[in-house]
């Protein structure tokens, strides 16, 4: 097994309440239907999350994986999630980022949505191919992106 990361950030102004957009990202039920190559994501207690990826393929070798997000949630303004594994549990993927919600100009119908995610993965792969597996990882996380985005547009009626 060799351990593989990838980084991603994003920013977007969604024409909507800042309250409809946070009230979708703590969902966890939502979030996992809004975002593909998620199965589902089962809340653990009050703080952590459970995520539990489907199937992909990564250089031809297939993968899933299910990894636990500690996720700490500030007042409708940000969520920043940290991979915390249970004692003694052995995850091989993780994720370390946040999403942060701003006002624009001051404007009552609008929301600035900014993330960033950093994502590492055991695969059974060479380290020799971490170009290749860092090229596939980005671009899952840009198909990733791409569809929540579509997809949180259309589920707030704006897409």
């Amino acid at each position: 097994m060799s351990t593989f990361s990838a980084s991603t950030t994003a920013e977007a102004v969604v024409p909507v309440a800042r309250e409809r957009v946070w009230d979708v990202l703590v969902d966890p039920a939502l979030v996992a239907e809004l975002t593909p190559f998620i199965k589902w994501i089962e809340p653990q207690g009050e703080d952590h999350w459970i995520w539990h990826l489907s199937g992909l393929t990564v250089l031809g070798k297939g993968f899933s994986a299910t990894f636990t997000e500690r996720m700490t949630l500030e007042d409708g303004k940000r969520i920043e999630f940290t991979h915390d594994p249970p004692h003694g549990a052995k995850e091989r993927a993780g994720v370390h980022g946040w999403y942060a919600l701003s006002d624009v100009d001051g404007r009552a119908d609008a929301v600035r949505l900014e993330t960033s995610l950093d994502i590492c993965v055991d695969l059974p792969l060479p380290r020799l191919s971490g170009p290749a597996v860092r090229t596939a990882m980005k671009g899952v996380m840009a198909t990733m992106g791409d569809r929540f985005s579509k997809n949180l547009l259309a589920h707030l009626g704006v897409g």
